[in-house]
């Protein structure tokens, strides 16, 4: 009887161990591809993640080199427009390519307010307002009604002051962007007294391309 007993609970086992092999091999299989899949899934999204800040970096730099040259060109302009009123001889060419660097400006700036890093739209509000008054000072001076305390040497110096400026502001652009300080950066020469010379050559200050300070 015992014997029965024991071939048949034996016979139940290894029915039982038949029917449930299956079960259990599909669900390990279950298990493990679930984990593939998560690991996948987890390395997909770090991919993603990694191509979204790449292209948010792209973004930032081409609108920084933008700024930078629409920043350097409008403050060259305005130098040279500035010259060109104490000098009295504005023309209707220097006057043209000044107003075209200031709408150049007013573009690129409002690229940045779209893009740019908040440490980075801080110090462009504060050159933006600068470059603002240095134009209407000049402005004023030109139409005969300067500014109180705003002749041509003070906004000259202004000027002048704002290309130093500008070199913090292109640090900040830089350490947003990840580069280290002063990577690539040549020494600037000084711009000296920042005026125009009669030639082609410029001390300091230039038309569009003709900026020698590096600022």
């Amino acid at each position: 009887m015992e014997n029965a007993l024991l071939a048949l609970a034996s016979a139940v086992v290894a029915v039982a161990g038949t029917l449930l092999a299956p079960v259990l091999s599909q669900r390990i299989t279950a298990r493990v591809q679930a984990g593939q899949f998560e690991r996948q899934e987890r390395l997909a999204r770090a991919q993603w993640e990694r191509d979204q800040q790449i292209a948010e970096r792209d973004k930032r730099r081409d609108c920084y080199v933008s700024a930078n040259a629409a920043y350097r060109r409008y403050r060259v302009e305005l130098m040279n427009h500035l010259w060109a009123v104490h000098r009295d001889d504005v023309t209707p060419e220097g006057r043209a390519a000044l107003e075209d660097a200031r709408h150049a400006l007013h573009s690129s700036f409002a690229e940045a307010q779209m893009i740019a890093s908040d440490a980075v739209m801080t110090e462009l509000d504060g050159l933006t307002s600068a470059l603002s008054k240095a134009y209407s000072w000049t402005v004023r001076l030109e139409r005969g009604t300067p500014a109180p305390g705003r002749g041509f040497e003070e906004i000259q110096a202004v000027l002048l002051e704002l290309g130093d400026t500008w070199q913090r502001t292109r640090a900040v652009m830089r350490a947003d962007l990840g580069v280290g300080p002063g990577a690539g950066t040549p020494t600037a020469p000084s711009e000296g007294s920042g005026e125009p010379s009669d030639g082609a050559g410029r001390r300091g200050e230039g038309r569009p391309g003709g900026d020698q300070s590096g600022r």
